[in-house]
This record gives structure tokens, C-alpha cells and sequence, in this order.
């Protein structure tokens, strides 16, 4: 139970990483907040954590969007009186960089079109959660901020400009965030996952049309692991329950690589 009697919110919660996440978090004593766009998936895994035991509410939010953020926030007080944890886990993978526009679109609207949602997602999210969250954790005396950056964020990504660079600003948003507010016993650190098999994982392989074009492409990505595999949405999960707890007190303004040695 090293979560036991805290409240946390997780964007982006109704499967992959975050899905793995609210219900650990759960299963360790937290009630959380399955704070998910997609109404179907958010209430599915609120329901399962219940069913299991936990405490969680849904709510339905789109992070890029400062009202539904803002509903977030003062749902989670309104019911559980305090917020512990904000996982801003929610992100969007943005299209191929240089793959062929739709009919009627030109290469530059479509580029211009990506770059704003995937920023917009992916990097406005979650400052936006985070703008909302710390009056509230700096009242309380205290919380933890989690971002799901990328080792996308450490190396180039020629075919995923716009989501290198919403989450290279997310690593040097929460490492600027962590020197704001350590005073107010506030820590701010960032998960960084290398190839995770969860919905996004197509995107990242440009959307294979085939099986075998998949299988091809899955095998050039896990070259550049040493480990040779996938993570698991679990083993995510495992290293932001770390950070999130009082096991990592010390811990502040850290982009933590989960990425099977992809970065070495």
C-alpha cells in the first residue's frame, strides 16, 4: 500500500501505460482518477478498478483544452478533498513526418496541422494540468507531478519531429517546473518509455498495411534496444509508481529512461 490514502489523477487512463498505471496505483492504496477522452475506455477501466477492490471516478477530459482541465482538477477536489499525484500520461503520436498529404490538403497544411495537435496534447497538456494542480498541491502542503515523456525526447526522430519536440520541452518543462516548486514540497520528475506495445505503437511504425510489413518494422525498431523486446505496459507502470511515491522523496526533476538500454 505505498499509495495508501492519496489521491491521483492519470491522463490518458483508459489503456496502455496509463490504464496499467491507474490500476497499480489503485491496487497500492490510491484513489484515482481515470481522467481519459475516450468516454467508453475511461469508464471500462474506473468500473475494473472498482470491481477490484479501489476507489476511482471517471472523468472525461481533453488535455488541450484548459476547461476540461480545469473540470479535472476541481472534480478530483470536489469528491476526494485533496490531489497527491498528477500523471499527465495522455499523448498522441502525430502522423509521419513527409508521408503524402489526403486529397485537397497541401503538404504544409497538413505538416502545420500535426505540429499544432501533437504540441498542443503533448506538450500544452500538460503545463496546463500543471497550472491548475499546484495551487491546489502547494495549499496542501505538498504533491508529486509525473510526465510521460519519450526517449523520443533524448535523440533525433526524423520521422516524428513534432513528437520529439513535445516531449524534449516536456523533459526541460519538468525539470524547470521541479526548480519552481521544490520549495512548496512539490517534486516534478518525467518517465521517458523507449517502445511500449500499446495503441500508439503502429503510429510509431508509420502504420503498417500488413502483417508482415509490421513484423518487419517492429524487428528494425527492437534492433536499437538491447534488450531485443517491447517494454510491457506493466513495466511502465512499476517505475512511475516509483517516482510518484514516498520511496523517491529525493527525487526531483528527473527524466528517467524505461527504455530496455535504448539510450546507453
Amino acid at each position: 500500500m505505498r499509495l495508501k490514502g492519496k489521491v491521483a489523477v492519470i491522463t490518458g487512463a483508459g489503456g496502455g501505460m496509463g490504464e496499467a498505471s491507474a490500476k497499480l496505483f489503485a491496487k497500492e492504496g490510491a484513489k484515482v482518477v481515470v481522467a481519459e477522452i475516450n468516454a467508453e475506455a475511461g469508464r471500462k477501466v474506473a468500473q475494473q478498478i472498482k470491481q477490484e477492490g479501489g476507489e476511482a471516478i471517471f472523468v472525461q477530459v481533453d488535455v488541450s483544452k484548459a476547461d476540461d482541465v480545469k473540470r479535472m482538477v476541481q472534480t478530483t477536489v470536489d469528491t476526494y478533498g485533496r490531489l497527491d499525484i498528477l500523471f499527465n500520461n495522455a499523448g498522441i503520436a502525430g502522423r509521419i513526418f513527409g508521408s503524402p498529404p489526403p486529397p485537397g490538403k497541401t503538404q504544409e497544411e497538413v505538416e502545420l496541422e500535426d505540429w499544432r495537435q501533437v504540441i498542443d496534447v503533448n506538450l500544452m497538456g500538460p503545463f496546463i494540468a500543471c497550472l491548475y494542480a499546484i495551487p491546489v498541491m502547494r495549499k496542501q502542503g505538498g504533491g508529486c507531478i509525473l510526465n510521460t515523456a519519450s526517449t523520443g525526447a533524448l535523440r533525433a526522430q526524423p520521422r516524428s519531429i513534432a513528437y520529439a519536440t513535445s516531449k524534449g520541452g516536456l523533459v526541460l518543462t519538468t525539470k524547470s517546473l521541479a526548480r519552481a516548486v521544490v520549495k512548496d514540497n512539490i517534486r516534478v520528475n518525467a518517465i521517458c518509455p523507449a517502445l511500449v506495445m500499446t495503441g500508439l505503437a503502429d503510429a510509431f511504425m508509420g502504420y503498417p498495411k500488413t502483417e508482415e510489413e509490421r513484423k518487419t518494422k517492429l524487428a528494425a525498431g527492437l534492433s536499437r534496444i538491447p534488450m531485443g523486446r517491447p517494454a510491457k505496459a506493466e513495466e511502465i507502470a512499476n517505475a512511475a509508481l516509483f517516482l510518484v511515491s514516498d520511496e523517491a522523496s529525493y527525487i526531483t526533476g528527473v527524466a528517467l529512461p524505461v527504455d530496455g538500454g535504448a539510450t546507453i
